[in-house]
């Protein structure tokens, strides 16, 4: 781990990327909230985390913002490949899973969802 700031609440670098000391928090977790239009507050809240540790981290990303991006970008890459792959590895355990009969006496309850599906699918249109 290599310390990037000196500030009490300190960014440092660990395997998983840009983190904040004292958690498993990363920065581009922040980056997603944030960029989910959350606010600092809200952010802080959802992690507990001390003023000091939110305030490094925004204060962080606003200084390097060019090389968070680029990071963040990958991050963004790598999680969609992660994705992919386990979609596709599990695609015939969810189609298996599809197929199997629903359970006696929940007819009601598996008529509504599909009722639920089809108005989404109609709003999407």
């Amino acid at each position: 781990m290599t310390p990037v700031s000196d500030k009490q609440a300190t960014i440092i670098r660990t395997e998983r990327g840009l983190t904040i000391s004292g958690t498993r928090l990363t920065l581009y977790d922040v980056i997603d909230f944030l960029k989910a239009e959350y606010s600092p507050k809200l952010i802080r809240n959802k992690f507990n985390l001390t003023d000091d540790q939110i305030n490094a981290a925004l204060s962080y990303i606003e200084a390097n913002r060019t090389q968070i991006e680029t990071e963040y970008q990958q991050v963004l890459q790598t999680r969609a490949e992660i994705r992919s792959y386990w979609e596709n590895r599990n695609r015939e355990r969810f189609d298996r899973i599809a197929m199997m009969p629903h359970k006696p006496g929940q007819e009601a309850l598996w008529a509504k969802l599909e009722e639920q599906k089809a108005r989404r699918a109609a709003q999407k249109q």
